[in-house]
């Protein structure tokens, strides 16, 4: 029998680069109430954002990943070449061939890099760490890309009182590349597909090759409604705060860090309360500093990690070599959460 010759790539892994992309437009909440019975101050009170970001016709998924990816490969100090693949997680990419992933590997200049999108909703970011981080340790690349990127606003009710004020569009990159010494964790994830009525699509795609189009909802001018998510606020809520928690936990357990260890805390940016409650149900201390970029960015999913991540280290509320809890949870429903070293 012959022997196959064992792999051999970096001894640890970790987060070299980051960059991020908002679209260019603001919108406020008064412009979400213009179709739904509310107010600022209530959008404000139960969800924290105040603004969101909404993509023009020129800021595709693509567009707004090679943005990102480019700020992401310069902060790293590498050149698009080196990138060996390309990760995308994405819901609003509407092709469903071929993955987003190509198009931006090949605008970015890579050398015919390896490239695939995913689809694990919120959770997207870490299942694509998490994915980088084994490429680069096995030895199949030696700089991974991982993107999120979403277009929410496509795939946003505006008359669903529930959901119309949460999303936001933007794309979030980082390169993941070799380390002397361990600056990812082990990645705690997981599903529960039993819950997956709570958060998804109003109407799958073949619904509307049916050709019944009575059979499909309808806005308030009487036209056809466009595909878009919906959840039950409250059962993802309780299931956010109680079950995250514990989640979350586990990954410091399994970095061998305290809660007293960290510097910062960087969640999905879903909910401001549910945010605020996984900080007291982990006792944070008050050095943590937390990533609630949720005010001004609104709900943008896979994108939401590397953004918030971004933002920080941009201010200078968050610098290099902090050692940051991530999280992230929502559609499915998945979870991944992990501790790493900022770059």
């Amino acid at each position: 029998m012959a022997k196959i010759k064992p792999s051999k790539g970096a001894p640890y892994a970790r987060i070299l680069g980051v960059g991020g992309y908002r679209p260019t437009r603001v919108v406020p909440n008064e412009v979400i109430l213009e179709k739904i019975d509310s107010s600022d101050e209530w959008i404000r009170s139960r969800s924290g954002i105040e603004t969101r970001h909404w993509a023009g016709p020129d800021e595709t998924v693509a567009a707004m990943s090679v943005e990102a990816a480019g700020k992401a490969i310069a902060d790293a100090g590498i050149g698009a070449e080196q990138i060996g693949a390309v990760v995308v997680s994405t819901v609003s990419h509407f092709s469903q061939t071929p993955a987003v992933a190509t198009e931006i590997a090949d605008k970015l200049g890579t050398d015919k890099a390896a490239a695939f999108d995913i689809s694990a909703g919120c959770a997207g970011f870490g299942y694509g760490l998490t994915l980088a981080k084994g490429m680069v340790v096995e030895g199949s690349a030696e700089y991974v890309l991982v993107i999120g990127v979403e277009r929410l606003s496509d795939l946003t009710d505006l008359e669903d009182r529930a959901t119309a004020f949460l999303f936001g569009d933007g794309a979030g990159a980082v390169v993941v590349g070799p380390s002397k010494e361990p600056a990812i964790g082990p990645t705690v994830w997981g599903s529960e597909g039993d819950k997956a009525e709570t958060i998804k699509q109003t109407v799958p795609w073949d619904r509307f090759r049916v050709g019944d189009l009575g059979a499909l909802p309808l806005d308030s001018e009487g036209n056809v409604k466009f595909p878009a998510i919906t959840q039950e606020g409250q059962a993802v809520f309780r299931w956010a705060v109680f079950e995250m928690a514990k989640v979350a936990q586990q990954a410091l357990d399994a970095a061998g860090i305290s809660p007293d260890d960290l510097d910062v805390f960087i969640p999905h940016q879903a909910n401001v309360r549910i945010i605020d409650s996984m900080v007291k149900t982990l006792k944070l201390p008050e050095h943590v500093t937390v990533a609630r970029d949720i005010r001004t960015t609104g709900n943008t999913s896979a994108a939401s990690i590397p953004l918030a991540m971004e933002r920080l280290l941009a201010t200078g509320e968050a610098k290099s070599g902090d050692t940051a809890l991530v999280i992230g949870f929502g559609a499915g429903l998945v979870y991944a959460a992990t501790v790493v070293t900022l770059p």
